[in-house]
């Protein structure tokens, strides 16, 4: 297993150079700069710009801009906002992330919470009423767009109903405490379920295939037909073997869920890093945009290795010799 570990770490050296490639190349590719479109002062003199875009090393060959930004993140230096005067990116980052965190939590947890029962129980009890609905349910999340699902979200339980706060993540400052905790976990039961509304689809429906797949199965007759109770068939037998398809699935869906809060995030004013994301776009603020596209490539690559890791856990006839 450790061997394991350190050649899928070693894998990921050609594949995040590869990746950070991409992203400076794609970066690159959007026309203008940081000093060019709504920004720009027109009672500036355009020299000074000029002189600025020099400083900052825009003038530059694209190959001499990759290496001296790749030599930088490989030190841990992001470089500095081009938007943000003053500010480091990591630490504007640093400042967004766990907002971003805790919501990408709170949304998986929803997901876990009701695909993986309603699956189960659409599995033992396949063509029931039930089981329609939950297909009807899982046919609806993947078909509604999150930002679509979201502002009705906010008609309803926001504006209508009063429920839930449509936007932010605390009320006020003043809280403190225990009531902080509840406070924020209010502000994020809409952009959550909104977040986990996808996942929680198709994972239902991933669930479903699997569990019936496995109930098909002859070990699993064969238990059944030496008397072993329902309750011991689905926990020992059934369920370890029918999770593996769903930790693939969470491999790449805690990357998902932050690639998917950016417009989550901007649908619910919630100051994460999606919102971080999409005002650096249309700032032009490059070190902030590739920082984070740099960051959720990496969760994704993080997250399959714990997928594989996972793997044996589960199954234990799964080994990596």
């Amino acid at each position: 297993m450790y061997k394991y570990i350190i050649r899928r770490i070693l894998v990921f050296i050609p594949m995040m150079i590869i990746l950070s490639m991409i992203i400076f190349g794609l970066a690159k590719a959007a026309p203008g700069d940081p000093f060019t479109g709504r920004i720009l002062d027109p009672t500036v003199n355009p020299e000074v710009f000029e002189q600025q875009r020099e400083a900052l090393g825009l003038n530059d060959p694209i190959p001499i801009q990759y290496v001296n930004w790749a030599s930088r993140i490989i030190s841990g230096d992001f470089g500095e906002s081009m938007y943000y005067k003053g500010r480091s990116v990591a630490s504007l980052i640093w400042e967004r992330m766990p907002n971003t965190l805790y919501l990408g939590l709170f949304a998986l947890f929803i997901t876990l919470i009701v695909a993986i029962p309603i699956g189960i129980y659409s599995a033992r009890n396949p063509y029931s009423m039930f089981d329609y609905g939950a297909t009807t349910f899982g046919f609806f999340g993947l078909a509604v767009p999150n930002f679509f699902f979201g502002l009705i979200a906010i008609y309803l339980f926001a504006i209508k109903l009063g429920w839930f706060p449509s936007q932010g993540t605390i009320t006020g400052t003043e809280i403190t405490g225990l009531n902080e905790f509840f406070d924020r976990l209010h502000h994020m039961v809409l952009p959550g379920i909104t977040l986990g509304l996808a996942g929680t689809a198709s994972y239902m429906r991933y669930m479903r295939s699997e569990v019936l797949d496995v109930l098909s199965s002859d070990y699993i007759r064969t238990a059944k037909a030496k008397g072993m109770s329902d309750r011991n068939v689905l926990y020992k037998h059934t369920l370890r073997n029918a999770m593996i398809p769903i930790i693939t699935l969470m491999g790449f869906e805690f990357g998902a869920l932050l690639s998917g809060a950016i417009i989550t995030e901007q649908v619910f004013s919630y100051p994460g890093l999606g919102t971080l994301f999409i005002n650096s776009i249309t700032n032009r603020d490059y070190p902030i945009i590739m920082a984070i596209a740099l960051l959720l490539g990496v969760t994704i690559l993080i997250g399959n290795l714990l997928a594989d890791i996972f793997y044996s856990i589960v199954d234990p006839r799964i080994r990596y010799d």
